[in-house]
Parts: structure tokens; C-alpha cells; sequence
């Protein structure tokens, strides 16, 4: 998991809500000092597990830019409240989040980490890349997640006595998004229970996903952050937030990890949308020569940080703040290139 280093606010950071036709979502808010924005803005979206705070150190050196940028949790991660139905968390779904977050800020930079990625991936594709002035995979993949990460997710389901199921397990993904966030059709065999109650298929309820995660938390990723020398303070944060976070979203977005397409063609059809693959040279989760790969089929620009691993944003801030930063003044540059030269042949 995402494991911030600092948990204070920078100045001109600010815990905030945003709130959209599809609901409420919990969210961090930097701006300039000056308090004026003369850039477009960014929202910053987390990987699996994760939330805002992973990016609280970059969120200041981003406004610095002179740019609204925003950070949130997605639909039943930490503080934003979770789905009243499986298909809320179908990926299509959460890409039409993004996209109402994105529309009620106004920003126009997007950038998704890991899972965030993914996600982010759907609402580009969504909406045909309109709107946006760049897209940003940072520590991401082309489609599921494989290797031992991969294995990590397939354990943890087991722990929690469920199935991986077909499809990854999102209902609803062929479906179109409804309001609120709730797209595709629910009640899909081998979705998690309320409350106590077993779920179709025999899934276990809500009460013994938590109890689960739970034991999930105590007896494996909390002495894995002890061994790894995380400061305690740090530790209490990262339980709180995975038992914070929606059960039922914890398995069918591990499920989404575990089989998601291939979609790079179609978005690399964007050709005309800015976009920039980032990662640490020691990357865990989707390799390095994985996301090389997927960034020379999109056509994108590529940085690979020195050091760095799956957390860019917490393991070398100063440089993916920068490495940010520099492509988007770059992607609107050549925006307003374009909007020029559309104008001189009118």
C-alpha cells in the first residue's frame, strides 16, 4: 500500500469536499500562495487502497505553478462514503466519477496512480479525451496486474473467503453509468452480503469482510509497516484508512485489478491528448519495462525516477512534482498552439 510520509498539511492545502451529481467526495485542495490560478488545474487520483494524503507532498509544489490542484478519495476509499450497490464500483463507474469530479473543479490535468490509473483510463476513454489537457499514468499498467503483487491480491481474497469471479467481478461494466454513482445492474451472483447476512454465492456480509479485513490488517500489512521502520503515527494512519475503506469496494476493485483489459490501442487513438507515463525504476506492481512498453504504444512521454518504486509522489516528490509540472505548462502550450493556429485559418 500507498505509505505517505507526512500527514500535516502544507500552507495552502486544505481538507475540502467536492460535491458532484454522482455524490460527495472526500478531497485535499491546494492553491497558489497568491490565491490566483493562471494554469489549468489538476486532479489527483489514488490507487488501490490508497487516498489523498498519498499525494500531500507534491500537492504545494504543484500549486506553485500557479494551478488549483486537487486530490481525492474515490467512491468507498477512506473518507468519501462507499456505493449502496455493487455496481457502483464497476469501472465505468468510477471513471464517471472522475468525470464529475473534473467537471465541478474545472480541472483539466488528470493524473491516476496505480489502480487510480485505471480508472483514470476509463474516464479519458469515456468522454473521447474531450476536455482534458493532458492524462498522466503515474506507477500504472496497461491491464491486470501481474507477478507477485498480483498473488498479494489473489492471498488477501482468499482470506476474506472470496472469489476472484468473472470478469473480475464488476457488474454493471457493460452497462451505461446512472446518477449518483450508480451504474450497471446490481445484485450480480457472488457479491458481498449486508450487514451480517451472506452475500449470492455464498460471499461473506459486510460484518465478516470487515472482521476480515480486519485480521487482514493485523496480522500481515501492519507488521510489514513496523518491519519497514514506518513511524507510528504513520502506522495508525494506515489502519484507520483500510478499515475505513468501503469492504465491499476493497473486493471488487482487487477483482478489477486482477482482470482488467488491455486498452492501451484505444487510448493511444487519442493522439491528439497530451499524455505522460511515470514511474519509479524499482517499480513493484506493473514493471518498469511494462510501462515503457505502454508508453512508447501510446506515444507518450516517459520518465522512470532513480529510486523510486511504486510511490513516485511519496518516494521523490520534488522530482515528480517538477516532472508534473513541466509537461503540463508543455500541454498547454501546445494547446494554445493549436487554438492559434486554428484561428489564423478561420
Amino acid at each position: 500500500m500507498s505509505t505517505p510520509t507526512l500527514l500535516e498539511l502544507p500552507a495552502g492545502v486544505r481538507r475540502t469536499t467536492i460535491r458532484t451529481a454522482r455524490g460527495v467526495f472526500a478531497a485535499l485542495e491546494a492553491v497558489p500562495a497568491s490565491g490566483v490560478c493562471e494554469r489549468d488545474g489538476a486532479l489527483l487520483v489514488p490507487g488501490y487502497t490508497g487516498s489523498k494524503e498519498d499525494f500531500i507532498a507534491i500537492l504545494d509544489l504543484l500549486a506553485d505553478g500557479s494551478r488549483q490542484v486537487v486530490a481525492i478519495d474515490m467512491r468507498g476509499q477512506f473518507e468519501t462514503a462507499g456505493a449502496t450497490e455493487p455496481g457502483g464500483y464497476a469501472a465505468a463507474a468510477l471513471g464517471a466519477d472522475i468525470l464529475a469530479v473534473m467537471h465541478e473543479t474545472g480541472a483539466r490535468h488528470l493524473v491516476g496512480h496505480s489502480y487510480g490509473g485505471l480508472i483514470g483510463r476509463e474516464a479519458v476513454l469515456a468522454g473521447a479525451g474531450a476536455g482534458f489537457a493532458s492524462f498522466t499514468l503515474m506507477s500504472s499498467g496497461p491491464a491486470a496486474l501481474t507477478g507477485p503483487r498480483a498473488s498479494e491480491l489473489r492471498a488477501m481474497l482468499t482470506a476474506l473467503g472470496t472469489e476472484e469471479g468473472p470478469g473480475g467481478g464488476q457488474p454493471g461494466d457493460s452497462g451505461q453509468p446512472g446518477e449518483a454513482g450508480q451504474p450497471g445492474e446490481a445484485g450480480q451472483p457472488g457479491e458481498p452480503g449486508e450487514g451480517g447476512q451472506p452475500g449470492e454465492g455464498g460471499q461473506p456480509g459486510e460484518a465478516s469482510l470487515r472482521a476480515g479485513i480486519a485480521e487482514v490488517w493485523r496480522a500481515h500489512l501492519e507488521p510489514q509497516a513496523v518491519a519497514a521502520g514506518v513511524p507510528g503515527h504513520i502506522v495508525d494512519f494506515l489502519g484507520r484508512r483500510i478499515l475505513a475503506n468501503d469492504p465491499a469496494g476493497l473486493v471488487l476493485m482487487a477483482r478489477h485489478m486482477l482482470a482488467a483489459p488491455d486498452r492501451t490501442a484505444e487510448l493511444a487513438r487519442l493522439d491528439q491528448l497530451p499524455m505522460l507515463v511515470i514511474y519509479g525504476e524499482d517499480d513493484n506492481a506493473w514493471s518498469p519495462a511494462a510501462q515503457e512498453r505502454m508508453a512508447q504504444r501510446l506515444g507518450a512521454r516517459r520518465l522512470c525516477i532513480p529510486a523510486a518504486v511504486h510511490s513516485p509522489a511519496v518516494e521523490a516528490p520534488a522530482t515528480t512534482a517538477s516532472a508534473l509540472t513541466t509537461f503540463w505548462d508543455a500541454a498547454e502550450a501546445r494547446l494554445a498552439r493549436s487554438r492559434a493556429a486554428a484561428t489564423q485559418t478561420a
